[in-house]
């Protein structure tokens, strides 16, 4: 089976809508991100060369790689949640140490995911400030799937740990 970040968003989202244990909310929260992601390296594309100085121009560049490689990112943990929550699903008649450890696993996907969009949300004042005035829209829709992916995250830490 090819990896959900290859699938369109059309069979992705149909896949989410099985009755399957994966993907589910945390490869949700992962695709989410990656979503609001790509709209700052949007913003970031569309800034480029429309910049009033040299130094501009550079953060908005420096932007435009974090936010393609936590763009990247995103979409690995898409997969790699699904994957953490299908060992939860294998282990539930397992002892409960070993359920516990897989629950803890588990919980490290959601967690980076977290972490990720925070890093992601340091991008938007650089894009706002220096980033073409047209897209400031663009870089808030993109704060609010930032937060929804970490809110959405933070949910399934809480949930297994």
């Amino acid at each position: 089976m090819k990896p959900f970040r290859n699938y369109s968003l059309s069979e992705y989202s149909r896949v989410l809508s099985l009755k399957v244990p994966a993907p589910g909310g945390g490869s949700a929260a992962a695709a989410t991100a990656a979503l609001g992601a790509a709209l700052l390296s949007m913003a970031a594309n569309y800034s480029l060369g429309r910049t009033a100085s040299r130094a501009a121009e550079q953060k908005i560049k420096a932007s435009l790689k974090q936010s393609e490689q936590l763009r990247k990112r995103f979409l690995q943990l898409v997969d790699l949640d699904a994957r953490a929550y299908l060992n939860v699903v294998k282990t539930r008649k397992a002892a409960p140490a070993k359920r516990a450890a897989a629950r803890r696993k588990a919980a490290e996907v959601p967690l980076e995911i977290c972490k990720l969009c925070y890093k992601a949300v340091q991008l938007s004042p650089t894009l706002v400030r220096y980033g073409n005035k047209y897209l400031i829209s663009d870089v808030k829709v993109a704060l609010e799937l930032l937060l929804a992916a970490f809110n959405a995250a933070k949910l399934n830490v809480e949930i297994n740990q």
